[in-house]
């Protein structure tokens, strides 16, 4: 199949890339980076060289493709003249625009837990637009939306605080329960759903690779780095919110990220999660990541 693929080489689409490749599909791999594309080409992938805010660009390159994976790159939360939700809904909307005019038939997208809810789910708002956006296309177009849990490697900026307080800080209670992701098991399950039967109607997938409480995740953590005394600290939402403003942080955005955990806290975003759980976790579990959380805090 010619599967076209978005976020360059990410953290998801570079391992997603290789899989698929191995399994011999004809891939376009797309980059706004053209430094990118001898790297693209040593994985056995084509490179596509362009911008997501380029909707032509996207038309062409779609063109005769049997599968679109689609994915919104990470905004810079830094940037003080963003707007998250436009962004969201630019990308959202050149990929529907795309897909439509190239008529795929087959979209993966990546989406988020929490994309379920269209308020008090914070940053993840986006992801629910996006969703909302691809849903409008006709109905002959077969969507899965690919809902990962929480990033394992959103840990690695706090090992500073890690090392240099003895904790990590949330506005989340210890003995919160929350799931946790690889990009790699991510990946896996992308490409699982490329290499199933072909799929007849939209659904939903979640992707997680382990859940524990916060206790037991800085247990792993602190052991890893040496330090078994490693503590997890509940803040409150203002001092989420105003610690992520002090560190510079957009002010709409850090409000956002706050009320995001205050969803996890009280269990908001993850109750469709729990009533559709994936059947099969993945392989890479918070023991594994602990190593990466180690290499960061050693080289502070």
């Amino acid at each position: 199949m010619k599967i076209i693929v978005t976020g360059s080489l990410g953290n998801i689409s570079k391992p997603l890339t290789q899989e698929l490749v191995k399994n011999g599909h004809q891939v376009t791999v797309v980059s706004s980076k053209p430094e990118k594309e001898k790297a693209i080409q040593a994985l056995g992938a084509t490179a596509a060289i362009g911008s997501l805010e380029d909707a032509g660009f996207l038309v062409t390159t779609f063109a005769g493709a049997d599968v679109v994976y689609s994915m919104v790159p990470p905004a810079n939360y830094f940037n003080h003249s963003l707007d998250f939700l436009e962004y969201y809904r630019s990308i959202g909307s050149n990929y529907a625009y795309a897909i439509g005019q190239a008529k795929v038939k087959r979209v993966i997208n990546l989406s988020s837990i929490g994309a379920h809810l269209d308020k008090e789910n914070g940053i993840l708002r986006g992801a629910n637009r996006v969703e909302n956006i691809l849903n409008e296309l006709p109905a002959d177009v077969v969507i899965t939306h690919i809902r990962p849990t929480e990033f394992y490697y959103n840990l690695l900026p706090h090992a500073r605080s890690a090392k240099n307080n003895g904790y990590i800080a949330f506005n989340i209670g210890n003995e919160v329960v929350n799931s946790w992701v690889s990009p790699v098991d991510i990946a896996a399950a992308i490409a699982e759903e490329i290499s199933v039967a072909p799929a007849t109607e939209r659904n939903v997938r979640y992707v997680a690779s382990e859940e524990l409480t916060y206790d037991e995740l800085v247990a792993v953590l602190g052991i890893a780095v040496g330090n078994p005394e490693l503590k997890w600290k509940q803040l409150t939402d203002e001092q989420m919110e105003n610690g992520l403003i002090a560190k510079g942080m957009n002010p709409k955005i850090a409000n956002q990220m706050a009320e995001m955990y205050a969803a996890i806290n009280s269990g908001l975003l993850y109750e469709d999660y729990n009533s559709n759980k994936p059947k099969v976790m993945g392989n890479v579990k918070v023991a594994d990541f602990s190593k990466d959380f180690a290499q960061a805090y050693n080289e502070l």
